[in-house]
């Protein structure tokens, strides 16, 4: 892919600008997976025996963003943007999605959780959530394997779907 806008990790950063820039290189690799695909093909279903696509990863990036950041370190009560369907998480469900809408809230999510981040003295302050205790470093940190586990989704996706490959 000739298109990448990423900014890569200082490989001398101390730890929460570590951590959080290499948060934002995942975002940005999951956005570059999605780059120049029509809404028709961000919604394929390109590998046969699976009902993934690049959308439903940008729906669950979103999802998944408030829940660990809003709801775990925020505190707040929310609902899911796109509720569960059949037990199955609602966000992968892109038949009639809108893709703009999808792109919108995956980037408000995002931008939500640096604020939260940056609410955040120490990568050591930890909050309570349903009887443990979690620090932002975790939280951070999870998030980037997150990431990276869906971009791997991802970069198998765009290449059924037209052939373009890259990190």
């Amino acid at each position: 892919m000739s298109d990448d806008q990423r900014m890569a990790p200082s490989k001398v950063a101390g730890d929460r600008v570590s951590l959080t820039s290499f948060l934002d290189y995942q975002r940005a690799t999951l956005a570059m997976k999605c780059r120049g695909l029509t809404g028709e093909q961000l919604k394929e279903t390109a590998v046969p025996t699976s009902g993934l696509s690049l959308l439903g990863l940008v729906r669950h990036a979103a999802e998944v963003e408030r829940s660990w950041f809003r709801t775990v370190l925020s505190g707040e009560r929310g609902t899911a943007l796109w509720p569960a369907v059949s037990g199955v998480f609602g966000e992968f469900h892109v038949e009639d999605a809108d893709v703009d809408e999808a792109f919108t809230f995956w980037r408000e999510a995002c931008e939500q959780s640096r604020a939260v981040t940056d609410a955040f003295e120490s990568l050591d302050e930890t909050v309570e959530f349903r009887g443990e205790t979690i620090s932002l470093r975790y939280v951070l940190t999870h998030m980037i394997e997150e990431y990276a586990r869906h971009n791997g989704h991802a970069d198998l996706l765009r290449e059924a779907i037209d052939g373009a490959v890259g990190e």
